[in-house]
């Protein structure tokens, strides 16, 4: 039955009664059964229990796990309990930041068009945009999104912005054509597509087609065929956690043998190994690796970049290419007068975008309206021409304030005109009310221009036309000047073509103006040359400082965009991502890449920085040619033309505000101001976590070492016990939370933006890192070894001897926490004070460790003694004997 009444629908109808055509509610239904609700396809939501078992595919928690269950085995309950807990509150806090993501996203979510215009039982209405159905009658006016893919029936004067689509941010003209055109193929000027947003004009068009099979839910579709893939720190933690359990299993088996050697029994020198082997695992490892990777995100978060994914933050810390969409991204998607020319001039218009700021400067004069006769009819025609709005004073002249933003609406270029009157003290406002409009034609693309009629103060009519300079040109025969009105010579149009051509090659729009005076609305001759206006979309002030730190951090800023490679170049070199000297091969267009195989747009792209007049599945290519070429990539984008390139990027952002729901569900970030410049602070925290990680790891790694080596050497050397299992379990409850956290959330350093970015298959522990842990986890075992044995020799019990060394094996772990600050400073050098969080944390550890030593029931359970001060002494400098002798080995 739905498809009859589809195939029904597609012909216009005879008006019901009630003077309406449509759907009637029933046959609405019906269709909504067969095709669906009008939303995009996304991703199962991850279910909660999904999400909480997610956190324990890490290969450091399998490892725990399993040395919680042998530790329960061998009857270590408390070692046990202590694992779990501590997994557990890392699988916790990972579930808490995911699923607090996926709300977060959920709350940011709506679709392109919430509400629709249509006509259901002949009657207009309005309807959420989810219930329309093909063969809906839907209406579109200035400033609607349309709601589903539909075939014009009727339009007046409609402009429509695709850069949604198309990246384009230029509208198009759209017209009627067949009726029954049920083709929804991009680029067509009888459809109306999903998504974008109506400029100008008003239209009633028929639904085609919804969801998934709008453009819009096409390229949806596309980022099914991208597979996620593991970050590069989960990657290398995924190496650590290999070289841990391969360091576990040979440090059993090691200790276990000398044992049997020796001749103790071999189920207790086995179960001395196991014990010993789950000393070694830094089981702090993955909480801090999650806290610290959290609270990066709530600073970055604070900082409006809402991250998807914890693992993500490191990953912008990698980037060595960002390949970034134009329109709204780079720049504001926002016209803006540049220039201006008339019969006395050029013009230079300052000021950016919809910011309040600006002026109009004449050489290096300050001009307004009652400057220049010409430039205030100019001016004037901008402002009756137009059918845009901006929210303003009624007189502009008297008010100072350059404060804030303009509150715009219409046409892009029309809104800019406005602006651009209001820079030289013209109320758009006041103007409409003294030139009352008696009739307009609208734009077209085939007259290329737009004509209004006006009531002068005077009460004669004029008419006042704007349109392409060529057009308006040729229907001129006179021209404005500061001495009235005179003919429009050969030396003049002269002189105007050589200023339209200048503009044009800085990648300026040109739009001409004129007026005919006691004129008619039909002006196709005998009108008044008034003067050429350039415009452009500006890049944000925002972005070229982020392409100028990008460039300073190593990272190369790629320009991905659908516009004219004239008009990429102009912008690429305003933003900085050409410089002036570049070469022509670094600006590759869309039909130059059809012809590429893929090994020769890798080469291509090794040296290009713009790529134009691209499709969405070039940018695919384009993305995938710097990943082949072992590049960590970053796609910022706000368009759903952007969703599949940036889903295929090692890390995909998209944009909160401007950004489509299939680009932010795409994304691995979302930048909640949409502002570029947020992505370079997100870059910096991505280096700064990296370089905190490897802080607390080389922390970590040398105090398991340390602990390992001073059990395994007291048994090779036929000691007693050095410590007790509870005594091994405080130690790692007193050194591996509070300093490791702390450690986490060091400042990110300058130094960190001046390197160039990481190699993604570069080792963890590149830089002689494995070299310092080993060296410095030997340094604390022997210090804590030599405590050990200075007791016994100088008659302390056992007790205190194991005290001693407890106590010496905890501060050397405290005082080289600080050395871990830096890879290139040692224990005089490093800034103590720049991070207050860890010299809290070094506190309350010592305070636990003293605590255990001189508090009674604490001395019970971990079979502790008071040490006299002499012995506290002993501890204390052998504990920082550590240190120093790593510095002196430096300096050697």
């Amino acid at each position: 039955m739905s498809q009859s009444i589809l195939e029904r629908e597609y012909e216009v109808r005879p008006k019901k009664q009630g003077g309406g055509m449509g759907l009637t509610s029933e046959e609405a239904a019906a269709l909504l059964k067969e095709y669906g609700e009008n939303t995009l396809l996304s991703d199962k939501k991850a279910k909660p229990l999904r999400i909480f078992l997610g956190q324990f595919r890490d290969v450091m928690v399998m490892i725990l796990l399993i040395a919680a269950g042998i530790s329960a085995f061998i009857g270590e309950t408390a070692d046990a309990v202590t694992i779990i807990i501590i997994v557990m509150l890392n699988a916790i806090l990972g579930f808490i930041q995911e699923y607090r993501t996926e709300k977060t996203l959920l709350a940011l979510k709506s679709m392109s068009a919430p509400s629709a215009k249509v006509c259901r039982d002949g009657h207009m209405t309005v309807i959420p945009a989810s219930q329309l159905v093909p063969g809906d009658i839907i209406s579109v006016e200035a400033g609607d999104k349309v709601a589903a893919d539909a075939v014009l029936l009727t339009a007046k004067g409609l402009m429509a912005e695709e850069s949604i689509l198309t990246g384009e941010s230029e509208p198009v003209a759209k017209r009627c054509g067949n009726t029954s055109d049920k083709d929804n193929s991009a680029g067509k000027e009888n459809i109306i597509y999903s998504g974008t947003m109506i400029t100008k004009g008003t239209a009633r068009a028929k639904v085609i087609a919804t969801g998934v099979n709008a453009q819009m839910g096409k390229i949806s579709d596309m980022l099914t065929d991208i597979e996620d893939e593991e970050t590069p720190l989960q990657k290398r933690l995924g190496e650590l956690g290999k070289i841990v359990a391969i360091i576990c299993i040979a440090v059993c088996f090691i200790v276990a043998g000398a044992g049997i050697l020796k001749g103790e029994p071999v189920f207790d020198m086995l179960m001395t190994g196991i014990t010993i082997a789950i000393a070694a695992i830094p089981e702090g490892l993955p909480a801090t690796v999650t806290i610290a990777l959290a609270l990066a995100v709530s600073r970055m978060l604070s900082k409006n970049a809402l991250v998807h994914k914890l693992h993500s933050v490191e990953t912008l810390g990698c980037t060595s290419v960002i390949c970034t969409d134009k329109t709204g991204t780079i720049t504001e998607n926002k016209m803006t007068v540049r220039k201006a020319w008339t019969d006395e001039g050029e013009y230079d218009f300052s000021g950016q975008g919809y910011r309040r700021g600006g002026n109009i400067r004449c050489g290096e004069d300050i001009v307004t309206k009652m400057s220049s006769k010409p430039l205030c009819e100019m001016l004037r025609c901008g402002v009756l021409c137009n059918n845009g709005d901006i929210a303003t004073q009624d007189s502009i002249a008297s008010d100072t304030s350059d404060i804030g933003e303009w509150s715009a609406a219409g046409d892009p270029t029309e809104t800019a005109l406005l602006i651009a009157a209001a820079k030289g003290g013209m109320s758009h406002s006041a103007e409409r009310t003294a030139f009352r409009r008696l009739d307009e034609i609208p734009f077209d693309s085939d007259t290329r221009r737009m004509t209004v009629t006006v009531r002068t103060p005077s009460g004669d009519t004029s008419s006042y036309t704007k349109g392409a300079a060529d057009i308006i040109l040729s229907r001129c025969t006179e021209i404005l000047t500061s001495g009235g009105v005179k003919p429009l010579g050969y030396s003049t149009r002269k002189r105007i073509e050589d200023a339209c051509a200048e503009m044009s090659s800085a990648a300026l729009r040109v739009l001409a103006f004129a007026y005919k005076p006691k004129g008619d609305n039909s002006p196709d001759s005998g009108m008044v040359f008034l003067g050429l206006i350039g415009m452009s979309d500006p890049p944000r002030e925002e972005a070229k400082k982020a392409v100028r730190l990008c460039r300073e951090a190593g990272i190369r800023t790629v320009m991905i965009t659908g516009d004219h490679r004239n008009t990429a170049a102009a912008v690429a070199r305003q933003a900085g991502i050409l410089r002036e000297n570049t070469p022509e091969s670094a600006v590759i267009t869309g039909a130059e890449l059809e012809n590429m195989s893929d090994s020769e747009l890798e080469k291509a792209a090794a040296g290009a920085n713009v790529f134009a007049r691209v499709s969405p599945a070039d940018k695919l290519r384009i993305v995938r040619a710097y990943k082949r070429l072992g590049h960590i990539v970053t796609m910022t984008g706000d368009g759903v033309n952007d969703a599949p390139a940036v889903k295929e990027a090692d890390i995909g952002v998209a944009m909160g505000i401007t950004g489509t729901d299939v680009t932010r569900q795409a994304a691995d970030m979302v930048l909640l101001d949409d502002n570029f410049a947020t992505l370079v602070s997100a870059v910096e925290q991505g280096r700064g976590i990296y370089a905190n990680i490897r802080k607390f790891v080389r922390y970590l790694l040398s105090c398991n070492i340390g602990e390992v080596l001073t059990m395994f050497l007291g048994i090779i050397f036929g000691m007693p016990m050095v410590l007790m299992p509870s005594q091994i379990l405080l130690v790692n409850l007193v050194t591996d939370g509070l300093p490791a956290v702390a450690l986490g959330v060091e400042p990110c350093g300058e130094e960190n933006m001046r390197k160039p970015p990481r190699h993604k298959d570069e080792s963890f522990f590149s830089g002689g890192l494995m070299f310092r842990i080993v060296f410095r986890g030997i340094l604390i075992g022997i210090c804590t070894l030599a405590c050990f044995t200075v007791m016994l020799c100088t008659g302390a019990g056992l007790g205190a001897a194991r005290t001693g060394a407890l106590l010496t094996l905890v501060m050397s772990q405290l005082f080289h926490v600080f050395e871990c600050k830096s890879e290139t400073k040692n224990i005089f050098t490093v800034p103590y004070f720049n991070n207050p969080k860890l010299i809290l944390a070094v506190l309350c550890s010592a305070a636990a460790i003293f605590g255990a030593i001189y508090f009674p029931p604490l001395q019970t359970v971990f079979r502790t003694v008071p040490l006299n001060g002499e012995q506290v002494l002993i501890s204390l400098a052998l504990a920082f004997a550590a240190p120093l002798l790593q510095c002196f080995a430096r300096h050697r």
